[in-house]
């Protein structure tokens, strides 16, 4: 079993549950973290016997850009699409980071994290 993670993947979005936040929108930091087995790429050398990272980062991309009054909806679908459609894929995490959240007061960023197994 291996490890890809993708850091930082920056987007801005307009999740949350305020009617501001639908108009004005926030920017977003998240964290991506998927366990696959690597052995035959490892070998290999072929993009088609591991997890493309490319195809991770648009899920989240195009996900994040899904309106969702809640962080924990948006990471929800995001690890169930992943599932989906990358089935060598056998646990998810993911953190998803609202920055500059409008809660009043001086916070840097608001952050869910979930995690989830492969059935």
């Amino acid at each position: 079993m291996g490890t890809i993670r993708l850091q930082n993947i920056r987007t801005f979005s307009f999740h949350g549950c305020l009617l501001e936040e639908s108009k004005i929108g926030s920017d977003y930091s998240i964290d991506l973290e998927v366990k696959t087995d690597m052995r035959k790429s490892a070998i290999s050398d072929n993009l088609h016997d591991t997890v493309d990272y490319v195809l991770l980062n648009r899920i989240v991309l195009e996900e994040m850009a899904i309106r969702s009054k809640l962080l924990e909806h948006v990471a929800h679908r995001i690890i169930s699409r992943i599932f989906k459609e990358i089935p060598s894929i056998a646990r998810v995490m993911i953190e998803v980071s609202k920055l500059n959240p409008p809660i009043g007061g001086d916070v840097e960023a608001v952050t869910i994290q979930m995690e989830e197994y492969r059935s």
